[in-house]
C-alpha cells in the first residue's frame, strides 16, 4: 500500500470511533425520549441517515484504498481519487446532521446541499477509479 494510501487509511480509522460515539447517541437520544429527536421525524430520519451513511462510507473508503493503488493511474489521478472517494464519508454525513441542527429543525437548511455534494464526489471517484482498473 502506497504512503499516501496508508496515511489516508489511519485518518479514516480514527474517524470509525466518532462513527460509533454518534450511534451511541443517537441510541442515548432513543432512551431517554430526548425532546427534539423521538417527536421529530424529519431530525431522527437525518440523524439516521448521516449515522449510517458515516458508517458505510469509510469501511466503503478503506476498501477503496486498496484498489486505488493498484489502477493503472497517474499519481495526480491517484491523489484526485483518494480526495474524492474520501469527501463523501466527511461531506454527507456532515450534511445530513447539520441541516437539522436544532430540536425544533422540522425541514433541512442549506447544509443539506452537502449530501448530493459528496454523492458526486463519490460517484466520480468510483467512475475514475473503475476506468482506471480496467
Amino acid at each position: 500500500m502506497s504512503p499516501s494510501s496508508l496515511s489516508t487509511a489511519g485518518v479514516l480509522l480514527i474517524t470509525v470511533p466518532a462513527v460509533a460515539f454518534g450511534g451511541v447517541s443517537l441510541l442515548a437520544h432513543i432512551m431517554r425520549d430526548v425532546p427534539g429527536y423521538m417527536d421529530n421525524p424529519v431530525r431522527r430520519g437525518l440523524w439516521r441517515a448521516g449515522h449510517a451513511h458515516a458508517g458505510v462510507l469509510v469501511l466503503f473508503a478503506l476498501v477503496a484504498l486498496l484498489y486505488i493503488d493498484r489502477a493503472d493511474l497517474s499519481g495526480g489521478m491517484k491523489d484526485l481519487i483518494r480526495v474524492l472517494i474520501v469527501a463523501a464519508p466527511i461531506l454527507m454525513p456532515i450534511g445530513f446532521f447539520l441541516s437539522v441542527v436544532r430540536p425544533s429543525d422540522t425541514k433541512p437548511n442549506r447544509l443539506i446541499w452537502l449530501v448530493p455534494a459528496g454523492g458526486v464526489a463519490l460517484g466520480a471517484g468510483t467512475l475514475l477509479l473503475g476506468i482506471g482498473l480496467v
